[in-house]
């Protein structure tokens, strides 16, 4: 087990970059809640890719809160927001990478981190020109919903299975099992 936080949690109705190749981006907020449903096999109530199709791989998306702070900083931009990326769970304390491939649970619901939620080119418009690029391998996470609950921002706990308790998730490289 290891302590972390959800710092935000986005959703969406509709999509403001994916399907639009060679058009302007949508316009679709990413809505800040405090804590979503999540539903076994469909994803999170209320966003765009709820029930978007049968064993959905990007079901759910999360970001790292760290690589937020740092492509601020890196690209000087002051004023980006987390929304920016559109990934729905903005996470504080974890390596999002060690979970591909994983089963593990955080604020009790269950999840299969299925890959990188790898950058695309919209990130030099909707980030900064270079963004793209810089944020390969730390694009964060896609996974499938495995469980229904409810996810809520703020402290969380997060489990993995036990095939998966040699696996260092901390940024420290802590040791979790469950």
């Amino acid at each position: 087990m290891s302590s972390a936080a959800i710092r935000h949690i986005f959703i969406s109705s509709g999509h403001n970059f994916f399907g639009r190749h060679g058009q302007p981006a949508g316009l679709h907020p990413a809505n800040d809640v405090t804590s979503v449903k999540c539903r076994a096999g469909w994803g999170l109530e209320g966003d765009r890719f709820y029930g978007y199709r049968p064993g959905y791989k990007g079901q759910v998306t999360f970001f790292a809160w760290e690589t937020y702070l740092a492509v601020k900083q890196r690209f000087n931009v002051a004023e980006l927001r987390p929304s920016a990326f559109r990934r729905n769970v903005i996470v504080e304390g974890l390596d999002l990478n060690a979970l591909i491939g994983r089963r593990f649970a955080l604020g009790g619901v269950e999840f299969e981190g299925t890959s990188e939620a790898r950058p695309c080119y919209w990130m030099n418009s909707a980030v900064a020109p270079g963004a793209e690029e810089w944020l390969m391998g730390q694009g964060g996470l896609r996974a499938k919903v495995l469980t229904d609950g409810v996810l809520h921002a703020g402290p969380v706990e997060l489990w993995l299975h036990a095939e998966a308790a040699e696996l260092p998730i901390g940024p420290g490289g802590i040791d979790c099992v469950m």
